[in-house]
């Protein structure tokens, strides 16, 4: 059976991430809710390993895009949502090319889905998936997208989760590269702003946990990720309106 049109779209930049950044909140989302992981292909044989999938355990890119395509399997029946992978290979796998499977993939979705994308916080790729749905969206004439802290990097900020977060940020010279790029172009609003409740974020950690083969290099520089006050514990979620002038602050 053909699943219904998607009400919500996340694009996810890596099988974990709208996992890691949204878990919480996703079960508010209009549903339908349908995760499209942009760098989801498997690398062409033969390339070498990785660092990040050599951490991870495995002696091959291939097998590490089996394991995560299952992984991801696991935690979008338990979230509850429909996924989609795109074909561009993992960054260290990938060509460096245009994500050109995002044109496709959004000129096919109804003009009135609501789409979530990244903020791209201190993640290359991030800011890539960013900017190119900005730029298919525009030239669709499509609304602005909703953008979302990607966690856990922003998640680090010392005043994450709180009144004080957005300033913190627009402030910030580590983590607030991300924000201040997208405040300078447009205006900035919360309007998700989620601190998990104790069941919130026994569900969460339930998800994450289902992209075991991820967690072992993320304790590298994020060593508290799963811990219950890290940075996984809050979630946010910006609207965007044009700026009047470039350069406008959000």
């Amino acid at each position: 059976m053909t699943p219904p049109p998607p009400s919500t779209v996340i694009l996810s930049p890596h099988f974990d991430d709208a996992a890691l950044s949204l878990a919480g909140l996703i079960p508010a989302l209009d549903s339908p809710v349908t995760v499209v992981t942009v760098y989801g292909g498997a690398p062409s044989p033969g390339q070498e390993v990785s660092w990040w999938d050599t951490t991870c355990g495995f002696s091959s890119g291939g097998e590490a895009h089996l394991a995560r395509v299952a992984e991801d399997t696991r935690a979008c029946a338990l979230l509850g949502v429909e996924r989609v992978v795109l074909g561009h290979p993992d960054g260290p796998y990938g060509d460096g090319g245009p994500l050109h499977e995002i044109d496709t993939y959004l000129a096919d979705l109804d003009p009135g889905t609501r789409l979530l994308i990244p903020l791209g916080t201190n993640q290359a790729d991030h800011a890539k998936v960013r900017d190119r749905a900005l730029r298919v969206l525009g030239e669709l004439g499509r609304p602005l997208p909703l953008v979302y802290a990607d966690l856990p990097y922003t998640g680090h900020l010392k005043e994450w989760g709180s009144a004080e977060t957005d300033t913190a940020l627009a402030g910030d010279e580590h983590f607030g590269v991300a924000y201040r790029e997208i405040a300078s172009r447009y205006r900035t609003r919360a309007v998700h702003d989620l601190t998990l409740s104790d069941d919130l974020w026994a569900v969460k950690r339930a998800v994450v946990l289902c992209y075991a083969s991820q967690l072992a290099p993320l304790t590298i520089d994020h060593g508290n990720v799963m811990a219950r006050g890290g940075p996984l514990r809050a979630e946010r979620v910006w609207s965007l309106e044009e700026a009047e002038s470039p350069g406008e602050p959000g």
